[in-house]
């Protein structure tokens, strides 16, 4: 049983919104499943909103005693941050282009100021009286104000955002409710004359040929699966686009893109397992797309251009990165004219332990992004065939590629971080391998890097497989387990772990400033690299999908009893924190070890998986039956899906007949997600609830957002200073 709340602490005299029973049966293989909350998907019955505003307003309540604390959280989350900020320049051909934000502003301002044949202009260094507070640039242009673009709108966030060749045309795309449509638009940046016509139910990608007029951009299907390539002429009447290709095969998606050397546009045509590219000379816009090698179930390549010489040659090529015949990927090259599979030549061969994530070309040197021993690491290769990887001074770090456009270039741009290190930003010069540091992100206040201390731990899982866990605390208020010192907590600290494990997504361990207010009261932050994920190569991620995806659950679980049993936590002080598949993970957790947690946040959590897995209407439902498995076909995919999808599972006794408690449970949701529906959470909060009210289970729902919640950063501050308020309220912190 988890422990009670905070001896002390005041709830108010409230009950949780208790929605109306209308039972559906669900039936599919032979089995029912009766669904008492199935009524709570319909976003346009006005009995449904009316249940989130009362969830909200009983979450608003039921919270109101940690006002104060969210006050205060908001507060130092804002005093760390360099409100007015500009990012490091980034050079693309006689431009510098730039991001700035304004203190008191809520979005990006997008620029650009001359190259005018000098170094990169630089922010003022770390540290100075003028840090943060940088003047615009010479000669700088505004080339989009995404505040301006949000007036009026409860939410926004740009797509894309591409400058044509000859850098006098901007294409943008904006979403104003969080459902991912987006309306693009084009700019003439000489004039600031915006073009009069309009592309609705755009997706992300788009790509500019080299006549500076012809646009390529994809469509979505009712079902949110990027699916069209069209293309448009800026300028003309969009009722003219000609659609340039359709996929029919409804588990892939499509994309588009110009390669960096700018002699190729590429689409991409995906699934989960399979992949084929085709592609068109960008200065043939009217031409048509050659596939470069046809689909073949269970081959995925990703392909990019090296032009060679300066005047491209012979050496121009395809290089093309590639699981055939390599479970960890290899790189390939192929000839422009035949780059079919029969004409691919080994570059770099699969090596034991090393993901080959992706390859960046540049003049004279190949970039190479791997990841082993569970870490991401950079490779440079000269001409002559040398290597050397970039520095990573701590362990576990994150290191990966910035903003490369310039083909040309002998500057390599990348990024460095780890769980006690700030975001910092590195120019690496190719010819000397010299690195230097261009910006670190500020940290205000009274931070000290070295009292964060950052290392990796190990959990070993039911089947034996070792589990990697990244960890970071104040090594003044927290001991580590085996060590002693002065002014440390004793007898286990209160600990946030965080897990996702879905797609191959890494979850690298990264810094945040926002962080820092749980780590300076003495928690300890932890991310558990759960199989799904893709930290450990391509096997650890096939270890966690369709049958195997339980791995992914009974290793988190294996990472919070390590945790515990090492004394670093204990039961009553640590809280499990996950979104989307993540939040799957949460849901899946609490219902196999609820004695383990204190409290659980669940946001966005796609927690009835089995239910929209079987509905083949819903938006992306086709896409993902890769990684989940199709219930709908396969008798089997439906029972592993319904041995853990958390709302089938809510137990409200165990084996032994005595009522089940779960963890205190913050879940989030959004009106508008495409990705997971907001039906979802709403419907396991009332069977949470439902299951025993001793569950103090909260739902807390965006009624004008999607999936990535609130848009502004302020917005997005102040959300996180209320999770945050939660946790510390959890493990007794609220008044630290």
């Amino acid at each position: 049983m988890v422990a009670e709340p905070t001896p002390g602490a005041t709830r108010p005299a409230i009950e949780p919104p208790a929605p109306a029973r209308r039972p559906v049966e669900l039936e599919a293989h032979g089995d029912v499943r009766v669904d008492d909350w199935y009524w709570l998907r319909d976003k346009d019955d006005p009995e449904v909103i009316a249940h989130l505003e009362a969830e909200n307003a009983y979450t608003e309540a039921t919270t109101a005693v940690t006002q104060g604390l969210r006050d205060t959280l908001f507060e130092e989350i804002v005093a760390r941050i360099e409100e007015t900020d500009l990012s490091v320049p980034v050079r693309k051909g006689s431009w510098f282009y730039y991001t700035r934000t304004l203190e008191g502003s809520s979005y990006s301002i997008h620029c650009r100021c001359p190259a005018s044949g000098i170094g990169p202009p630089t922010p003022a260094p770390e540290g100075s009286p003028s840090a943060g507070r940088q003047e615009p640039l010479p000669g700088e242009e505004v080339l989009l104000d995404e505040n301006l673009l949000a007036a009026g709108h409860d939410f926004l966030a740009v797509g894309n955002l591409e400058v044509s060749p000859d850098h006098r045309r901007l294409l943008y795309s904006t979403d104003t409710n969080g459902a991912e449509r987006y309306t693009m638009r084009f700019l003439d940046l000489d004039g600031g004359i915006e073009s009069a016509e309009s592309l609705e139910d755009t997706s992300y990608g788009a790509a500019w040929a080299d006549d500076n007029t012809t646009v390529f951009f994809v469509r979505v299907d009712e079902a949110m699966r990027p699916y069209q390539l069209w293309r448009h002429e800026v300028g003309t009447d969009p009722a003219s686009d000609v659609l340039v290709y359709e996929e029919p095969d409804e588990s892939f998606y499509l994309s588009v893109s110009r390669t960096k050397d700018e002699r190729w546009i590429l689409m991409d045509l995906e699934s989960k397992v399979t992949t084929e590219v085709r592609s068109l000379r960008a200065d043939d816009p009217l031409g048509a797309f050659v596939v470069i090698e046809p689909r073949r179930h269970g081959v995925e390549y990703r392909v990019t251009h090296d032009r060679g010489g300066p005047d491209g040659g012979r050496d121009s090529r395809f290089l093309i990165v590639t699981n055939d015949g390599a479970e960890d990927f290899r790189l390939m090259s192929a000839p422009d004219d035949s780059p079919a599979r029969d004409n691919w030549v080994e570059v770099i061969p699969s090596r034991s332990g090393v993901r080959l994530d992706n390859v960046d070309p540049f003049a004279g040197w190949l970039v190479v992004y791997e990841r082993a021993g569970g870490e991401t690491r950079i490779r440079v290769i000269d001409a002559s065939g040398d290597s050397g990887a970039i520095d990573r001074p701590e362990t576990p770090s994150t290191v990966w590629g910035g903003s490369n456009p310039e083909y040309d270039s002998t500057t390599l741009r990348y990024e460095y971080t780890s769980l006690a290190t700030p975001r910092s930003v590195y120019d690496l010069d190719l010819p000397t391998g010299r690195s230097m540091l261009r910006k670190r992100q500020p940290v205000l206040g009274d931070f000290q890097s070295d009292r964060y201390r950052t290392e990796r731990a190990w959990a070993v899982a039911e089947d034996g497989a070792r589990v990697p866990i990244s960890l970071v605390y104040r090594s003044d208020l927290v001991v580590r387990p085996g060590e002693s010192g002065p002014g440390g907590a004793t007898g286990g600290a209160p600990c946030l772990l965080y897990g996702y494990g879905s797609y191959e997504a890494s979850m690298d361990p990264t810094f945040s400033s926002l962080r820092l207010s749980l780590l300076d009261r003495g928690m300890v932050f932890a991310i558990a690299h759960v199989r799904g994920g893709g930290e450990m190569g391509r096997a650890w991620y096939e270890e966690g999908k369709l049958a195997a995806k339980p791995n992914t659950f009974t290793d988190f679980i294996a990472c919070a009893r390590t945790l515990i049993g090492e004394g670093w936590t204990s039961p009553d002080r640590l809280v499990a924190r996950g979104g989307s598949a993540g939040g799957l993970l949460m849901g899946a957790v609490a219902n196999l070890a609820p004695e383990l947690f204190r409290a659980v946040v669940a946001e966005v959590p796609f927690v009835d998986c089995l239910t929209t897995m079987l509905d083949d209407t819903l938006p992306l439902t086709v896409l993902e039956w890769d990684e989940w498995g199709n219930p709908v076909a396969d008798a089997d995919s439906y029972r592993v899906m319904k041995s853990y999808s958390p709302y089938d599972n809510v137990r409200s006794v165990d084996a032994t007949g005595r009522p089940v408690r779960y963890p205190d449970i913050l879940a989030t949701a959004g009106l508008s997600d495409p990705r997971v529906g907001f039906w979802e959470p709403t419907k396991w909060v009332a069977k949470l609830r439902a299951a025993n009210p001793e569950n103090r289970v909260l739902l807390k729902t965006e009624l004008g957002a999607g999936h990535a919640g609130p848009s502004g950063r302020y917005d997005a501050w102040r959300d996180e200073a209320f999770v945050y308020s939660f946790i510390l309220d959890a493990v007794g912190l609220a008044d630290a």
